[in-house]
């Protein structure tokens, strides 16, 4: 939570590379208290290590969307910002195999797994120095239109860039006529107000859908459910959660990240009346136990293909240049803190409830899913600046929205 609070306060000041790149020193520091907390016998090494760790988590969720939604094209943003989702799932499906018992889940090993989160951090100490800067930071942050128009010909592989920077001039020329964006700006002026809400209940949604809730105690749920090895039947859904996080990488340019997220939450909500039957039958029905396993993978499923990715990069979209580093702060700090909500909570309200826990989190997901329906607009294949323009103008929603003869033309059969 404080991680994420403090985004804005590195990437305006140090750029987006090199406030990712400054980060890893937290993976290293927290790397040595955990890796060693064993050795010196102290378990206040452990808290400072996941004390540190945790800063880093929330620096990282911050710093990578954003980075990755001002380098990407328009046309790929959305595809290029579930990458992040991706490293995150792909990160999880790691440490679950790797926190096997006979691996290293064990009384001899278990420091060196804490330990070894210096390795990515390596990688990406060592990738990071050949990333350019964001061409966006560049030019509308520093005024160096020179190093953005490099910047730009190297990603985007061609040397006329003009249109690019016609709209980072054009985002540019109206962060000049907006006084400096603080926090206590988004929620008092009219023009933030609406995204930053959508931003906060985006985030909401991912978090109190339940996800964490299954994954934080899968294996528990697993043995009410009678499964053999439920250590693996969790592993099972790692590796689901992985494979539809591939699967929205491939659809969310053509389906839209609007579309996407209320299939996810609609899905998820059916999941979670499913799991509820399951649970609640579990002793006087047979075959139980399989629909509980076949409700819990369908519920991972349907949050990677929408919940799952699209809040951690849709708030990058909602916001132009000079409030983005702010709103992503606040949405990150409302990820996490409903995070640490669910991680606390959920055991004691599902000692309070037994089987019928996942009615609320039913509830909470056909909420958020009428409020996506409404309030949520699309953002595919639209401009930073487009997309904040519909704000300006009273926030129009995609769904008020008319497509222009470019656009209906390029939309595919099925979709139109």
């Amino acid at each position: 939570m404080m991680g994420s609070f403090s985004v804005g306060l590195f990437v305006n000041r140090f750029g987006r590379r090199n406030s990712m790149l400054m980060a890893n020193v937290l993976a290293f520091i927290a790397a040595v208290f955990m890796g060693f907390s064993k050795m010196a016998y102290s378990f206040e090494m452990l808290i400072i290590g996941r004390f540190i760790i945790g800063l880093y988590c929330g620096l990282t969720t911050g710093f990578v969307p954003m980075y990755v939604g001002e380098v990407a094209p328009t046309s790929l943003r959305g595809a290029l910002g579930t990458l992040h989702q991706l490293g995150v799932v792909v990160g999880i499906l790691i440490a679950q195999i790797f926190g096997l018992e006979p691996i290293m889940g064990n009384d001899s090993l278990w420091p060196l797994l804490l330990g070894c989160i210096f390795v990515p951090a390596i990688i990406q100490s060592a990738a990071l120095p050949f990333c350019p800067e964001s061409p966006r930071f560049l030019l509308i942050n520093r005024n160096e239109e020179d190093k953005a128009k490099s910047v730009l010909k190297k990603l985007r592989g061609t040397t006329d860039v003009t249109s690019d920077l016609q709209e980072m001039k054009e985002e540019s020329r109206q962060m000049m006529r907006e006084k400096k964006v603080t926090i206590l700006e988004l929620f008092r002026s009219p023009l933030y107000r609406q995204p930053i809400f959508i931003a906060i209940v985006l985030q909401l949604s991912q978090q109190l859908s339940g996800i964490n809730a299954v994954f934080y105690y899968s294996t528990a749920i697993f043995e009410k459910a009678q499964v053999q090895q439920p250590i693996y039947a969790t592993i099972g859904a790692g590796i689901v959660n992985t494979a539809f996080t591939v699967v929205s990488l491939f659809v969310v340019e053509r389906a839209g990240r609007r579309t996407l997220h209320l299939i996810g939450l609609g899905g998820m909500a059916a999941c979670a009346i499913l799991m509820t039957i399951a649970l609640v039958l579990l002793d006087s029905v047979p075959g139980m136990p399989y629909l509980s396993i076949v409700a819990i993978f369908g519920f991972v499923a349907f949050f990677e293909v929408g919940p799952g990715p699209i809040p951690w990069f849709i708030v990058a979209e909602l916001f132009s240049q000079g409030p983005r580093p702010a709103a992503i702060a606040v949405a990150g700090l409302s990820n996490w803190t409903s995070n640490f909500i669910v991680g606390m909570g959920f055991q004691y309200v599902e000692k309070l409830c037994g089987a019928y826990v996942f009615v609320i989190f039913t509830i909470l997901l056909i909420i958020f899913f009428i409020f996506t329906f409404f309030k949520v607009p699309e953002t595919k294949g639209r401009t930073f600046d487009e997309i904040a323009s519909d704000f300006r103008q009273g926030g129009e929603t995609n769904t008020d929205k008319q497509a222009s003869p470019e656009e209906f033309h390029s939309l595919g059969d099925s979709q139109v």
